[in-house]
């Protein structure tokens, strides 16, 4: 849900990707997906200078501002590396901006240079979302943490129904899986039960300040990580009940730089 816009990246970084002639290669089934278990302790790093000292096994970086060698530093120490990348809100700073269409950008979401995708374009958009996960799999991200799969319940200046989000969202995983990569389901609460099955771990924001940590316990019954950030409160004030319920749960800063305050 939430992330600050960062400085604009050079438009070359993707220009081939958002072809499909480009690519070189068509999309493969993983052999074996990586599924984090219940618990396991991440860092989520989306501005600043990137800290790549952090002591967990599980880092959650920007998919366009990351570089192949910060993730294969990572790799180095044995760490799984997941990419950001926003999945329901055209971005002004992103290289392939250009490439959606006017029509299919909505309302702004509240950050700036920022609105929300019509997300029913399903033809126009697979192709976009799949030059993103190509550019997460070339850079050798481990899986991908799709921003924003809860446009339905927000005010979009479209007319998003639960099913838009259901159908959108699997189109989101599909590509995920068809690259090998892991995919996270980003919020989207109430459609857990629906979707678990088809998301490798889920990323949320804020369930303990709004008393929700519960709901995301389909992820944990199924084996598979909730890595979980507060904003607002500080881990005294949640980490009892999140660890009881399995979740990876830290104290971030809204910036989401390098400062972490993590359970214990």
């Amino acid at each position: 849900m939430v992330r600050l816009s960062r400085a604009r990246a050079g438009a070359a970084a993707l220009a081939c990707l958002l072809l499909a002639a480009c690519s070189g290669s068509t999309p493969e089934s993983p052999a074996a997906l990586w599924v984090p278990g219940p618990g396991t302790p991440w860092q989520w790093q989306l501005s600043g200078r990137l800290d790549l000292t952090v002591d967990v096994p599980v880092y959650d970086i920007d998919g366009f501002e990351s570089t192949a060698e910060d993730v294969a530093a990572l790799h180095e120490r044995g760490v799984r590396v997941i990419c950001y990348i926003n999945a329901g809100a055209w971005e002004d700073f992103r290289p392939d901006a250009d490439a959606f269409p006017g029509e299919l950008r909505g309302e702004g979401n509240g950050w700036e240079g920022e609105r929300w995708l019509d997300i029913r374009a399903l033809d126009t958009l697979r192709p976009l979302m799949a030059a993103r996960m190509d550019l997460c799999r070339d850079k050798g991200f481990d899986a991908v943490e799709p921003d924003l799969l809860d446009g339905y319940l927000n005010d979009t200046g479209f007319p998003l129904t639960a099913g838009d989000q259901l159908a959108y969202n699997r189109m989101i995983a599909d590509l995920a899986h068809e690259r090998g990569l892991s995919v996270g389901l980003k919020n989207d609460l109430p459609q857990i039960p629906e979707l678990v099955d088809d998301f490798d771990f889920a990323v949320n924001e804020e369930c303990a300040e709004f008393g929700e940590c519960d709901r995301l316990t389909p992820f944990i019954e199924a084996g598979k990580a909730v890595f979980h950030a507060e904003y607002a409160l500080a881990p005294e004030d949640y980490c009892a009940e999140t660890t009881a319920l399995g979740l990876s749960s830290m104290t971030k800063r809204l910036s989401l730089d390098a400062w972490r305050d993590p359970c214990p």
